[in-house]
């Protein structure tokens, strides 16, 4: 008898470890789906493995891949995924929060406080990657406080940060100057805000996982629509950390944290399709941050507790 309950209570273990290691072809995603699995990245330019990366952003012109990861570095690859360099400490790089990079090739670097540098700063580096400024926050309330974690920049240079526990988005000129905050109302309670992105139309994008919802504004700011659903189950959103924008279409890509999934939207806002779920596999992911999408349609996951960035192909 315990022999036999032995023996089933093996039986079920490996059928668990099989569904949690189970290729995407299999479980993660159906073949009639319209995204396919592409490839991963897991190292960086000298080998080693990346730790943890939260954020991802492709570079429009080059379509060069940033990634920061828990090493407090950004590091570059080629389109192809070719690890190229990491920028770290010796060249600026002090506690990455979250990035963008404009057309002519400046990045901009939301960073925290440090022991070294208790203030919370955005550091702009020029097209060859080198510090060129930094810009600290001031002139609005909670300044001395904010600590940036995302932002995003605009067709004409405006600068857009979220800021951790902040209600709504901090938007700054160039030059770092504070113009507006940006802040959906919701029955009398402004949504903290935890993530932005602007599409390549100038539209402007809203995440608030507290709400569940993302807020769409046009590209003068006039607020346009809100979508998503607070729940656990297919076709909400329980932790909604990010979302990332095919330009071809208007499709939008949500990362939800708790549920390890995307979902997908169309340009209304309109549910469409999830892929993903807990687990090692391709395909597979464990609490994942952030994602972007290039202009040929792959979609980039930084897959955080699978130490690796995954990618996907949107077809057509």
């Amino acid at each position: 008898m315990y022999s036999a309950l032995l023996s089933a209570l093996c039986s079920l273990f490996v059928a668990a470890c099989f569904l949690f290691l189970t290729p995407h072809k299999l479980l993660a995603q159906s073949e009639t789906l319209p995204v396919a699995y592409l490839d991963n990245i897991t190292e960086d330019e000298e080998g080693n493995a990346l730790s943890f990366p939260s954020s991802v952003f492709t570079e429009p012109v080059k379509k060069e891949i940033y990634v920061i990861d828990s090493k407090i570095r950004i590091i570059i690859y080629t389109s192809d995924f070719f690890p190229l360099f990491a920028l770290s400490k010796r060249n600026g790089i002090e506690n990455p929060q979250g990035l963008t990079v404009d057309a002519s090739g400046n990045m901009y670097v939301a960073q925290g406080a440090t022991k070294e540098n208790p203030r919370n700063k955005i550091s702009v580096f020029n097209a060859r990657l080198k510090w060129d400024r930094d810009i600290y926050f001031k002139d609005f309330e909670g300044a001395d406080s904010f600590i940036p974690s995302h932002l995003a920049l605009d067709k004409k240079g405006n600068i857009y940060v979220t800021g951790s526990y902040y209600p709504g988005v901090l938007m700054l000129s160039n030059q770092g100057r504070f113009l507006e905050i940006l802040s959906p109302e919701e029955e009398d309670k402004k949504a903290h805000i935890n993530y932005v992105t602007v599409d390549q139309s100038g539209k402007i994008y809203l995440v608030s996982e507290e709400s569940s919802h993302i807020y769409v504004y046009d590209e003068n700011r006039k607020f346009l629509f809100k979508f998503g659903e607070k729940g656990g189950s297919t076709g909400k959103l329980s932790r909604p950390l990010a979302v990332g924008i095919d330009n071809r279409n208007g499709r939008m890509y949500v990362v939800d944290y708790m549920r390890h999934t995307i979902s997908a939207y169309d340009k209304e806002g309109k549910y469409l399709f999830e892929f993903g779920g807990l687990g090692l596999g391709e395909g597979w992911f464990q609490y994942p941050r952030d994602i972007a999408v290039d202009s040929s349609g792959r979609i980039f996951v930084a897959d955080t507790f699978n130490n690796r960035i995954e990618v996907f192909q949107a077809k057509e």
